[in-house]
C-alpha cells in the first residue's frame, strides 16, 4: 500500500518522555508527549504556568531567529521545529506536549530521538477521517535570492537547495518524498549546524547558550570542531529539509503538494505557510478514500 493509506487521524499509543537542555536558553527541560483525541491537533501545555495550552499553528508564530518560537498571551514555546517535523513525517495528528520550561530539549540536534521514541511507543488510528489540503495550482514566495514554492502533487515531497562557501557544504540539493521510512533513514538523523565564528555574537544575543558538540555540527573556517564524522555527506541540506517540514507542519493539516525551497530559513518557511493558508484559491480541502489514494509511481506505466 502507498504511504497515504492512513486516511484517518492518528495519535500515540502511549505517553513518551524526554529531558534535556534547550539549544538557545541552555536551560534544562522535561517534556512528556501524551496521546490526544481526534481534532485536538498538536498542543503544548506549560506545566510551570498553570497548564497553559498553546496550539502549534502558524497563527502562534512569534519569532524565528535561528529557531521557531510560538507565543500566545505572553506564553512562549521555543525551538519546536524538530519535534513537529517528526510528528508530521510519522503521521501524528493529535498530541499534547507537556513542558516544564519554554524551550523544547534539543537532544542530539536531530529529530532521530523523537522519531525512534514515537515509533517504539506505537501509533494508533482514530475514527475521525483526516482532512487534507490539496494544492490546486502553484504558489510561490520569493525574497531576494531566497524562495519557496509548492506545486500540485498526489503526495508530499520536499526539495531543498542550499549554497554556502564552505568546503564541507558548497552547493547541496535534495528532493525526497515524505514517508515514515524515508524520513527515519534519510532526514531524521541530520543534525543542526552553525558556524564557530558566529557563536560569540549569537550568545551575546541570548542564543545557542546550550549548544555543544553533542547537539550541533560546529563549522570552522575549513572544517568542523566535532570529532565525529558527518552522518551524510550532504547532512546540511537534509537538516534544512527537516526544519522546513517542522515549520510546514504549522499549517495544521496534512498537505498534498510538491514543496521546493532555495536558500530559505525559518522566517521564510513560516511566512510561506501563513501566506499559503491565506491564498485559498491555490488549494482545496479533501478527505481521502481508498479509490483516491494514488498508486506508487513504480506501479504506473508512463507513456
Amino acid at each position: 500500500m502507498h504511504n497515504l493509506e492512513t486516511m484517518r487521524e492518528q495519535t500515540l499509543a502511549r505517553p513518551i518522555g524526554f529531558s534535556g537542555v534547550g539549544l538557545h536558553t541552555g536551560q534544562q527541560a522535561t517534556m512528556r508527549i501524551l496521546p490526544a483525541s481526534p481534532g485536538k491537533g498538536i498542543v503544548f501545555r506549560r506545566l510551570d504556568l498553570d497548564n497553559f495550552e498553546l496550539r502549534a499553528d502558524v497563527g502562534s508564530v512569534e519569532r524565528v531567529a535561528y529557531a521557531t518560537t510560538l507565543m500566545s498571551r505572553g506564553v512562549w514555546i521555543s525551538t519546536v521545529e524538530h519535534l513537529l517535523s517528526s510528528f508530521y513525517a510519522l503521521g501524528i495528528d493529535n498530541a499534547v506536549i507537556e513542558l516544564d520550561n519554554f524551550e523544547v530539549p534539543i537532544l542530539d540536534g536531530s529529530a532521530l530521538p523523537y522519531t525512534e521514541a514515537i515509533e517504539q511507543a506505537g501509533i494508533v488510528q482514530l475514527q475521525t477521517p483526516r482532512t487534507y489540503i490539496r494544492i490546486e495550482k502553484p504558489f510561490v514566495l520569493e525574497e531576494g535570492t531566497k524562495s519557496i514554492a509548492i506545486y500540485p502533487s498526489d503526495t508530499l515531497s520536499l526539495e531543498y537547495e542550499i549554497g554556502f562557501p564552505h568546503p564541507l557544504i558548497g552547493h547541496q540539493k535534495l528532493e525526497i518524498e515524505i514517508t515514515p521510512e524515508n524520513y527515519r533513514t534519510q532526514i531524521a538523523p541530520a543534525r543542526t549546524f552553525g558556524f564557530y565564528h558566529e557563536v560569540e555574537a549569537l550568545q551575546k544575543a541570548g542564543l545557542v547558550r546550550g549548544g555543544t558538540l553533542e547537539n550541533a555540527i560546529v563549522l570552522t573556517e575549513n572544517g568542523m570542531l566535532n570529532e565525529t564524522s558527518l552522518r551524510y555527506p550532504d547532512e546540511f541540506v537534509r537538516h534544512k529539509i527537516l526544519d522546513l517540514l517542522g515549520d510546514f507542519a504549522l499549517i495544521g493539516q496534512r498537505v498534498l503538494g510538491r514543496l521546493t525551497a532555495n536558500r530559505a530559513g525559518h522566517a521564510l518557511h513560516t511566512r510561506f505557510v501563513a501566506a499559503l493558508l491565506e491564498s485559498t484559491t491555490h488549494w482545496s480541502t479533501t478527505t481521502l478514500t481508498a479509490a483516491s489514494v494514488p498508486l506508487p509511481l513504480s506501479a504506473l506505466r508512463l507513456s
